[in-house]
């Protein structure tokens, strides 16, 4: 069918929606807001899906969020007594999150399978904990993350706790495909709790066994009882679901001195305290954070995104300038502090394995190597990670220490298969109690471990291609890097490039493996251990570029990075 044929049959199959014909027929002389909306459907994929809220089918909406169900509810029935088992809903304080979790269970009920729906919203590692802990057969999550107020979206989560893989993906969507909008009902609510479909997940059913588990991630519990009462920290959950979770597990640890920003308190589908988009990684979502931090004498701030599966955090240095640590950073110095102190513990495994994405800091292949840890490298997608904590239970050949992304996520346990926010907020805070101990700012620790393995400089960024030409232009970018790679970028010679989407790695002439899956992904392997990496993102209309350097000291790893990336945007042109 044509754009306009889509939207025509829109208005068909919605006239009883009085809202929907209304929104489609405001746009009715918009050609190009039509076109946008309807030359494609929203796509599903291993991150589920994520768009716009409004009416079509490129948009995130409730006939969508019903078809994608029923789709789910499909691929599950394909093993009924799997599909018994049930899933779990958590949700968290966009706009129509609620509202989009509902509809879900509903959907999920009205095809015979059992829906676990929390009855408030839920940070997405406990949804993950929960997959498991209730033994169900999948989890849903309605959130777009860190994405600005217009998004919401829809995450699948596997019987394992991590989001769905690749083939879960492919089978999932295959069912979509063959549903159509019409076809997706919604079982009246006092019927499915009538029939045991529909169960509402209290405020401790589940709570109180995740926290107990969370309480366990901390390294040095007599430390932490000893000095966590001393530290000054300031908390905003940006108007999202970490801000229970998150404030009882530092509660519960211990944490007096614990501010929160008020004003970013609340559920907000608007994030209507700020003026960017609801991301820990941007400075100014600690606007309000460092008023406050300020007001209260606090040396070190957090910040979780909606959904409360990352962590940003802003910490003072001895002089009392603010300094806000990026994903790299925070990683590295978890990663270490893990590794250090459990080996002087004697409690660090032969056998302990760390993981990261393929485009974080090369610094903790470094920290590995120096304490004898095997690293292992996956594809962005914290879920490769949770496929690799599985792995390394079915086999026993490993144990697993952490695994974070640049993205500001991170875990240190095994009963969450997802980056998790209340995870790092505890691991963070213990980190900052070890510092004050030895009487040094966590931005100390930071310097000491640049100094110690190289300094590390790192830049992500973005480029936004929205709509039918933006998703083309994309594809022109990748196929012109993959078919003609460059010689050398800004100087340096590439020594190596690994092409994800062929799964190999390209080196002299020699080819080999890269024993990952198939990913729309170009590295380039540089001189000195520096490299670019381009990769069109899974979740927005985006490309990304990331730019790896490292030296001696830091003015050079930022010179280099500056030049590096310079040179690498002007090969996307």
């Amino acid at each position: 069918m044509t754009v306009k044929e889509n939207y025509e049959q829109w208005l068909k199959d919605f006239a009883g929606d009085a809202e929907t014909v209304a929104e489609l027929e405001s746009i009715r002389n918009d050609e190009k807001e039509i076109e946008d909306r309807f030359y494609t459907e929203l796509s599903f994929g291993t991150a589920g899906m994520r768009g716009v809220l409004g009416a079509g089918m490129n948009r995130m909406n409730k006939y969508n969020v019903r078809r994608a169900t029923k789709g789910l509810a499909g691929y599950l029935k394909e093993d009924p007594e799997n599909a018994k088992r049930g899933v779990v809903i958590g949700y968290d304080s966009r706009n129509c999150s609620a509202e989009f979790a509902k509809d879900t269970a509903l959907t999920l009920c009205a095809e015979g399978v059992p829906a676990f729906l929390f009855d408030a919203l839920r940070p997405v590692p406990l949804l993950s904990y929960a997959v498991r802990h209730l033994n169900a057969a999948a989890g849903i999550v309605i959130t777009a993350s860190h994405n600005p107020p217009q998004y919401n979206g829809y995450k699948v989560y596997g019987e394992d706790g991590a989001q769905v893989g690749p083939e879960a993906a492919e089978g999932i969507t295959r069912v979509i495909r063959a549903t159509k909008y019409t076809d997706c009902v919604l079982m009246d609510e006092d019927e499915a709790k009538a029939k045991g479909l529909l169960k509402i997940i209290g405020d401790r059913e589940v709570d109180d066994d995740y926290m107990a588990e969370e309480k366990t991630l901390v390294v040095q519990p007599e430390m932490l009882a000893r000095v966590g009462k001393k530290l000054n920290i300031v908390y905003t959950p940006l108007h999202g679901s970490g801000n229970v979770p998150v404030r009882r597990i530092l509660r519960e640890l211990g944490i007096e001195k614990l501010a929160v920003v008020a004003e970013q308190e609340k559920p907000d589908g608007n994030f209507s305290t700020l003026t960017c988009a609801p991301n820990p990684e941007n400075p100014e979502a600690f606007t309000l954070a460092f008023e406050l931090a300020e007001k209260t004498g606090a040396t070190v701030i957090f910040a979780t995104d909606p959904d409360c599966d990352r962590l940003g955090v802003a910490v003072k240095d001895g002089q009392g300038k603010w300094h806000l640590l990026t994903g790299n950073q925070i990683g590295c110095v978890l990663l270490h502090y893990i590794l250090s102190t459990r080996k002087k513990q004697g409690k660090l495994p032969a056998n302990a394995a760390a993981c990261k994405s393929i485009v974080s800091t090369s610094l903790a292949n470094r920290i590995c190597e120096s304490f004898g840890v095997k690293m292992f490298e996956v594809l962005t997608g914290f879920k490769f990670i949770g496929e690799k904590i599985q792995q390394f239970q079915d086999t026993g050949d490993y144990v697993f220490q952490f695994g974070f992304e640049e993205s500001y996520g991170f875990l240190s346990s095994t009963f969450v298969r997802d980056k998790d926010g209340v995870n790092a907020s505890l691991l963070v805070t213990e980190v900052a109690a070890a510092c004050e101990e030895e009487g040094i700012t966590l931005y100390d620790r930071v310097q000491e471990i640049f100094r110690e393995y190289g300094y590390f400089v790192e830049k992500v960024v973005s480029t936004t291609l929205p709509g039918k030409d933006g998703l083309t232009r994309m594809k022109e970018i990748m196929t012109g890097l993959r078919d003609n790679p460059p010689a050398e970028i800004g100087g340096m010679k590439v020594t190596a490039v690994r092409d994800y989407l062929k799964g190999v790695r390209i080196c002299g002439g020699e080819s080999e493996p890269t024993g990952l899956p198939a990913s729309d992904v170009l590295y380039f392997e540089l001189e000195g251990g520096c490299w670019v990496c381009v990769r069109p993102s899974g979740t927005e209309p985006k490309i990304k570029l990331y730019v790896n350097t490292n030296a001696k000291d830091q003015a050079e790893a930022e010179r280099l990075n500056a030049m590096l990336g310079e040179a690498s945007q002007a090969l996307m042109k």
